[in-house]
């Protein structure tokens, strides 16, 4: 069954990044505006979990949080802010808080510490291998292989690669790789996604990659041989 993640933002151009990416990761995410809002939908709807900015219209993150604390409403809370601060990231996780991301933030970071926080409140391990044909991922040790040959990546490398092993076979757009790998900040219009799926494709192998005109790239799960 899929989690279903409050977001709590009223920047729209990061909420709907951040609906875009959960709903591409199997999440079912709702966006809401304004504090009022969130108060209500996380008291009377079935919630999984919420990503809640501070910096609200009508009253901050900081007392949204507070009042769901004190209704005994215990869903994880992951805190977004553009305050970069010490004293905000003690205030926000006293306050009930169980993660804090700074702005700007790479999408994939902030899905990990979703998955994260959804794991420790349920109790279910994750997934931690992603594999397709030959080639695997080691998410805990950060390793990559392509059959029996280990191969080193760099951290873009990395996550690039595993932006498209959980998705074999799927075609992704430059703009859903940029976002997920390089964040909502970086400019759309780089060639950054073709430079580095270029890397990809030496080391993983000419095949595993294909372009698909005017779409974007898909991983094959099964690439035809060299």
């Amino acid at each position: 069954m899929s989690s279903s993640v409050l977001i709590v933002e009223d920047e729209r151009r990061i909420a709907s990044f951040i609906e875009k990416g959960l709903r591409a990761n199997g999440f079912v995410p709702l966006c809401v505006s304004d504090g009022a809002t969130a108060l209500d939908i996380a008291m009377t709807a079935d919630i999984d979990l919420i990503v809640l900015d501070l910096g609200l219209p009508d009253m901050d993150g900081f007392t949204v949080l507070r009042r769901l604390r004190r209704a005994g409403v215990r869903v994880p809370v992951v805190v977004l802010t553009a305050r970069d601060g010490v004293r905000d990231t003690v205030a926000a996780l006293e306050g009930g808080a169980d993660d804090y991301m700074s702005k700007p933030f790479r999408f994939e970071e902030l899905l990990a510490r979703v998955r994260l926080r959804l794991r420790t409140e349920r109790a279910t391990e994750e997934v931690t291998v992603l594999s397709a044909g030959d080639i695997s991922l080691d998410l805990r040790t950060r390793r990559a292989r392509v059959g029996s040959r280990s191969i080193d990546l760099t951290a873009r490398e990395f996550l690039l690669a595993e932006t498209f092993l959980r998705h074999p076979g799927q075609v992704l757009a430059r703009e859903q790789l940029l976002s997920a790998v390089w964040g909502y900040d970086y400019d759309p219009g780089s060639n950054i996604v073709d430079v580095y799926v270029g890397y990809l494709r030496r080391k993983l192998g000419a095949g595993t990659i294909t372009t698909v005109r005017g779409m974007g790239y898909r991983l094959e799960p099964d690439p035809p041989g060299e």
